[in-house]
């Protein structure tokens, strides 16, 4: 086989171990095959490789997520608010922490450090509060939109 990356006429076959990082968790998998290239490094996996990276990465996000979510509910109920009202305080739709907690959307790492923020004192989300809106008139997300039908003529 020739390296898909460099164009190096052969690779070989190894077996590895792989390291999989996401969200500064990580997952080993052990003993994956594939070929790979002498010159550059770069490595094809077989199928059977393939479909258990591909497994133990989607264990991974989803472990990472709900960990995240977790978190975040620990902090929201500490500051003993709803989900709707913790949105609002930080300027978030009100469905956002919703999909936060449940692991269905994972937030902005700088959303993540200012909720670590406020977790470690709580004087910051009164602090958030009383700041005025960074740009005036600046729409915020309701989670309500509703698509509008247009009529045919």
């Amino acid at each position: 086989m020739q390296c898909p990356a460099c164009g190096h006429p052969e690779m070989e076959e190894k077996t590895v171990d792989e390291t999989l990082f996401y969200g500064g968790e990580s997952v080993t998998v052990r003993r994956v095959t594939g070929e790979f290239c002498p010159v550059c490094g770069e490595g094809v996996w077989d199928s059977e490789s393939n479909r258990r990276l591909d497994e133990a990465q989607t264990t991974l996000i989803k472990a990472v997520r709900r960990n995240v979510g977790a978190d975040i509910r620990r902090i929201r109920k500490k500051l003993k608010l709803t989900q709707e009202k913790l949105a609002e305080s930080i300027g978030l739709g009100k469905l956002a922490f919703s999909r936060y907690e449940q692991g269905k959307t994972r937030p902005s790492v700088a959303l993540i450090k200012l909720l670590r923020l406020i977790d470690s004192d709580p004087n910051l989300l009164t602090k958030l509060r009383e700041m005025e809106t960074p740009y005036k008139g600046a729409a915020v997300a309701s989670g309500t939109a509703t698509r509008r039908k247009h009529a045919m003529d």
